[in-house]
Order: structure tokens, then sequence, then C-alpha cells
């Protein structure tokens, strides 16, 4: 028997076959996996590139657009040379890994406040979002939603820069293949794009959605920093600073006034819906029942800058006489000396009060811009009672608790109060019912209550379902304040009661309105005969047809009507 030993020549052939042969198969899985992962590339940015900005586009048909932003990439290719193609793809990519993050936002903010998005400013509601998700979903979902959007991000901001270099790169190896795609794709584009063909939902064949939203939120940024001096040059201009304070608000000397803010009370409540029914029956009930017990009351609708939520711009609307329909806008009226109905009435010797059950801590803002003589939250009003998902407490112990604390002495000045009611806040359940005032107390009478309905993740799981609640939730609240004046008939009341905005797209439906009810209630016809010009409708509900005027009006509308001298303002 011959023995090899491991040095000799036929020892050493067969090593390295099997050398060659590994490397060999280590070349073509090294070949394969490099071809997955262009693949992979190309799909990650077409859907980058084709994902919408909007529910209506959220279709398996929306894959099959063909995105121009494509072709550009295409063409940037082409014309840059090889070693500038790693810089071009990182700056981009991650421009368009926050381009699909924006659209994210967008089509939220489009369910939600029938608005795009705003990076610079939006994330601001931040806080507010995170605290409405904890109580409609419980603090263990909600960290779970927020840890995988935090992954969303990094994996979008991780992912598109790789696509893109990927991309850049097989482009750059197959320039002739890439020049002929480039220029049939561009012929095709145009074709489509012209002849204007659409797919279903998803919109036109010939996709722009990305630069699209690019483009969008570049003028958006623009505008904002222009609108920064024409809020400025509006706030200056103050007819209410102009007049004397003996002359302002006369003939409502004696009066307390209360403007209470409805949560989400808007024109879909009213008409046009299942759930105006309710409501309707419930206004038309209080109509009658106040005109029994002496109060008049007038309605019509006021436009509103906000939609879906983020409240407190409606509430600066209506006390400033400015438009502030953005965080921006808002942020800089705080900085401005102007006058607002609440200082008004301060002026003229009301003391001035606010009643903002949501707030949780100090409302710096409340003192130093609206001068609130004093201001009530969720910590001060001894509330001993259990918590209604958003809303802190009930809005009947609201009224309750304001009129122990505000109106029962009757040695007092008289009170202006702006009070947000905040039962009708979505998630809309669990609601709580009316008692007898005089089992308010210190609302623990209220205990059983929120185990009675169902939880918001019940509840959101059928549309329908969260329809029939918020119009529930409107009843309720309306219901509160008409039993409020029935109840404590106070004759020297004038009560002003509005929406701050319409409920979000899952009830108002797309396209509608930013129209809100308000209704003015008094006892003293002199009141009301102060009004006669508006063209108001009589009672609580308006009509279709009832007047329709800008938010923004009301302040020196009001003030115009009950002063002994009138300021110059623009006609409503």
């Amino acid at each position: 028997m011959t023995v090899r030993s491991p040095g000799s020549p036929e020892s050493g052939s067969d090593t390295s076959t099997s050398g060659s042969t590994s490397a060999e198969s280590d070349r073509t899985r090294t070949r394969v996996l490099s071809r997955v992962a262009d693949v992979l590339a190309v799909v990650v940015l077409w859907l980058i590139l084709v994902a919408p900005s909007d529910l209506a586009g959220l279709t398996g048909a929306s894959l099959l657009r063909l995105p121009g932003e494509a072709l550009v990439i295409v063409a940037v290719v082409l014309l840059i040379p090889a070693r500038g193609r790693t810089p071009v793809a990182i700056s981009l990519g991650l421009i368009l890994g926050i381009a699909v993050i924006v659209k994210i936002a967008d089509i939220g903010f489009l369910r939600a406040f029938d608005r795009i998005s705003n990076p610079l400013f939006d994330w601001v509601y931040l806080g507010s979002g995170i605290d409405l998700l904890n109580v409609s979903v419980g603090r263990s979902s909600a960290i779970a939603i927020l840890i995988l959007a935090a992954l969303v991000v990094v994996v979008l901001v991780v992912a598109s820069p790789w696509a893109l270099l990927r991309v850049l790169r097989l482009v750059g190896r197959h320039r002739s293949a890439a020049g002929g795609v480039l220029i049939g794709g561009t012929t095709i584009w145009i074709a489509l794009a012209l002849l204007g063909t659409s797919i279903g939902t998803a919109g036109p064949l010939a996709s722009w959605v990305t630069g699209r939203t690019v483009v969008q939120h570049a003028v958006q940024a623009a505008r904002g920093l222009s609108d920064q001096q024409t809020l400025a040059e509006a706030a200056a201009v103050d007819p209410l600073r102009q007049i004397p304070d003996d002359q302002l608000l006369g003939a409502l000397r004696g009066k307390d006034v209360i403007v209470a803010f409805v949560e989400s009370y808007g024109r879909i409540a009213v008409e046009g819906s299942a759930e105006a029914v309710g409501v309707g029956k419930v206004l038309d009930e209080g109509t009658k029942r106040l005109a029994d017990a002496g109060f008049a009351s007038r309605s019509a609708f006021l436009t509103s800058p906000t939609f879906g939520g983020i409240s407190w711009l409606a509430h600066s609307t209506l006390q400033s006489g400015l438009w502030i329909d953005s965080q921006q806008r808002y942020d800089q009226l705080l900085e401005t000396d102007r006058a607002t109905l609440s200082d008004t009435f301060h002026r003229s010797g009301w003391r001035t009060v606010s009643d903002v059950p949501s707030n949780k801590k100090r409302w710096a803002e409340g003192q130093k811009f609206y001068k609130y003589d004093a201001m009530y939250d969720a910590n001060n009003v001894g509330y001993q009672g259990p918590r209604f998902s958003y809303a802190t407490m009930p809005d009947q112990y609201v009224l309750a608790a304001f009129r122990r604390l505000e109106l029962a002495s009757p040695d007092r000045p008289n009170v202006m109060a702006e009070i947000d009611l905040v039962s009708s806040h979505t998630p809309w359940t669990p609601l709580p019912k009316m008692v007898p005032w005089s089992d308010v107390g210190n609302g623990s009478v209220f205990d059983p209550m929120p185990s009675q309905g169902p939880t918001p993740d019940e509840l959101w799981r059928d549309a329908a379902a969260v329809q029939a609640a918020y119009g529930r939730s409107i009843e309720y609240t309306l219901s509160a304040l008409i039993s409020f004046v029935e109840t404590y008939r106070d004759p020297n009341l004038v009560l002003v009661i509005l929406g701050d905005h319409q409920p979000a797209t899952i009830v108002s439906g797309s396209g509608a309105s930013h129209d809100v009810p308000v209704t003015i209630v008094a006892h003293d016809p002199a009141v009301m005969a102060r009004i006669d010009n508006w063209g108001w409708q009589d009672g609580m509900r308006p009509s279709p047809t009832a007047p329709v005027t800008l938010m923004d009006t009301f302040r020196d509308r009001f003030v115009t009507a009950f002063s002994d001298a009138a300021p110059q303002v623009r006609t409503p």
C-alpha cells in the first residue's frame, strides 16, 4: 500500500480544487446577495417616492404609479461624476426619508385637522398628543405606539440614503441602459400627465407626490416667515386700545358674562348628519325651556380658524380679534399687547376668570396675556371624582364649581369668564350622565359612571359608533348648560355658547366646513336689542341659512354692540 504524504502533489491538487470551488461559491453568493440588495433598494426607493400624503391615495394601486422623481434621480446620476454620487446619495436620501415622515404626518393631520402638517411648529403638539394617546388607549399601548413610531423614523432615515446610494451605483454601472430608461420613461410620464391618466383613488399614474410634498412644505415655511410681519402689523392696529375704559361695555354693566366653549361643537352637530337629530332635539327643547324661564336666545355660525383640534387657536382668535390659525401665529400673538375680550372686561371693572378643567398645571399665558384675575384648572376646584378619558371632570361639575366659587356670593363684583367645556372632547367615551345639581358635591357621585360605557379602544373599532358617541357627548354638554341656566335663573346672566371647531373627519367627513354654532342667551331684553342688527336667528339651533361670519370678527362686533363708544371696525 502506498501512503501519500500530506505534501505530495496529489494531495495539493485536491486542496487547490477545493479552495477554488469555495472561493467561486463565495463570489456567487456575494453576487446574488448584491443583486438582491439592488432589487430591494429599487423597491424601497420606489415605495418612498410613490407613498401618498393622504388616505385616499393609500391603496395598492398607488404602487403602479410612475414617479417623476425617479426620472430626475436617473438624470442626476448620469450628469454627476462618480466621486460625487456618495454625498449626493446621502444628502438626497435624508431629504427623501424626511419627506416620507412628513407625508405620514400629513396623513394624520389631514385626517384630524383638515390640513397638512407644519414640521417647524407642529412639534409643540407632541406633548398634548401623547397625553391624549395615554387617556385613549392606556399607558402601555401608548408607549408601544410611540416606540413603534420612533423605530419607523429611524428606519426611514437610515433606509432612504442606503437605497438611494445603491440605486445610484447601479445606474452608474449601466449608464447606456439607464439613458434609454430615462428617455423612454420621461416620454411615457409626459404622455400620461398630458392625458391625465389615473388609477382609481390612487390619483394620476404620472406621479409627483414626493416632489409636491417637498414644494408644499418649502412654500409653507417661506409663507410662515413672511406671516410674522403680517401678524405684527395687524396686532399693532387695535381699535379697542383707543377707547377710554369708562366708555367700554356700558350696556353690560351689572351683568355676569360667560363665554362657554363647547369642545368639538361643529356645524355637523346641527345639520346634515345622524347626530344632528339628537342634538337638534336638545337645542329645540332647550330653547323652549329657557324661554319658559324668561331667557331669550339667538344663534348663527362662526368660521373657526382650526379643525378637529388645537382649540387654543379658536380661543385666541375669538379673544384677540385676529385670525390665529397656526401655532406660529399663536406664539407670536402672546408676545404682543393685543387687547383680548377678557382684558377689555378687566379694564372696564369686571372680575375676569378662566376655567380650563383640562389644564393640570399653571397656565402662564392666562395671567400674562389674557390678564385673568383668577384661573381655575383640574387642581383647584375641589374635584374628587373619576376621570372621563380626556375630560378630567364632567362639564356639569365644572359649571357647579364655577357657580360655587364665583357666582354664589351676593357681595361680589360682576364676573366675565371663559369656560372651556371638554366632556365632548375626543375620544367621546366614556360619558358622564346628568345628576341633580344638589347632588354634584365633590364629584364622587360620578364614580360609577366611567365603567358604564365602552372604552376608547372598544368604541373606535366602528366609525358609526364613534359618530354616535360624538353626538351624545354634544347633547350632554348642551344639556348641562341649558339646565344650569334654567336651574339658577340669574336674571343678570349673559351666556355666549359656541364651538371651538368641527370634530375630526371621522365624524365631519372630508371637505367639511370650519363653521361652528354660536348662541347668545340673556334674560334682559335690552341685551338682545343690542344685537338686533346682526341678523341672528331666534332660538338655540341655527338653521342652514343662518348668518356665517369669521370668528376673528366677534371681539370687535361684540364690544361695539355693548359699548357707548364704538371702535372703528371692518364689516363682518
